[in-house]
């Protein structure tokens, strides 16, 4: 039996120190989906990680052990923010258009700084969007389960994939470093083919 086995049948048998222990090793990964589901208001990502946790608790005695704890834990993490959201934003509903903005924030290559900017776009995405991209390309699920969780279609998950994508490419456009000597095609105006 490995020791994380022994620490969630300890956790089940309501031992505080296991309990602990699998909240320490767990927690940070938790969070920090929570957090990116939510975006910027972190109030509220608080607010809902800690009822996740107690979720993952109370459900503790039906984890079965068919996969990992870490993964187990991650799938309640990410339906109870799901669910959370659905209720204070009507998350299942939610089909918005991309907003015309864009981040002007001077070049730095501190990893700080781009992870900083990432967060900070990826907060700027429609709560919809945000969730689409999140749970596809940061978290690995597929458009059909996307589509169940968010309760939309396996095309509206795409639809709005290609919209966050498309909004952090111009947000974090100031990212790139075009030393290459390339022109983007803004920057070569129309030129006929030779």
């Amino acid at each position: 039996m490995t020791v994380e086995l022994l620490t969630i049948r300890q956790a089940i048998e309501g031992d505080e120190t296991a309990l602990r222990a699998l909240w320490a090793r767990h927690a940070p990964h938790i969070d920090l989906v929570v957090r990116r589901l939510v975006g910027q208001d972190h109030d509220l990502a608080a607010d809902i990680a800690q009822e996740v946790w107690i979720q993952i608790f109370r459900a503790l005695p039906s984890y079965r052990g068919d996969s990992q704890f870490g993964t187990w834990a991650h799938r309640i993490a990410v339906n109870r923010t799901l669910n959370a959201l659905r209720k204070t934003r009507r998350l299942a509903n939610l089909e918005t258009e991309v907003e015309e903005d864009s981040a002007s924030v001077e070049m730095d290559t501190d990893r700080s700084f781009i992870a900083a900017s990432i967060e900070e776009a990826m907060a700027k995405l429609s709560p919809g969007a945000r969730a689409v991209f999140v749970l596809h390309d940061v978290e690995g699920f597929t458009h059909e389960e996307i589509a169940r969780d968010l309760g939309i279609t396996a095309g509206g998950s795409k639809s709005q994939l290609f919209k966050a994508r498309v909004k952090l490419r111009k947000l974090l456009a100031h990212l790139v470093d075009r030393s290459d000597g390339q022109k983007s095609r803004t920057d070569r105006g129309h030129v006929a083919p030779a």
